[in-house]
């Protein structure tokens, strides 16, 4: 039996304070997150804020745990 493992990408919004944010919103694919902050970035950002596809597997995540 072979397992097979697959990311979900979350979009993380840094604020120029050095905050962290993680959107509830998930991806199955890069694609859509990097399409998300491309609509997102449409629109004026106020200086010092950046945006982050990560992949469930990052460190920033429940330990890289697969749920």
């Amino acid at each position: 039996m072979t397992s097979t493992a697959a990311l979900i990408w979350y979009l993380v919004i840094a604020g120029p304070q050095g905050g962290m944010v993680v959107l509830p919103s998930t991806f199955d694919k890069r694609e859509q997150c990097t399409a998300a902050i491309v609509e997102y970035q449409k629109q004026p950002t106020p200086p010092g804020w950046t945006l982050q596809c990560i992949p469930s597997a990052s460190q920033f995540t429940n330990n890289g745990s697969a749920e």
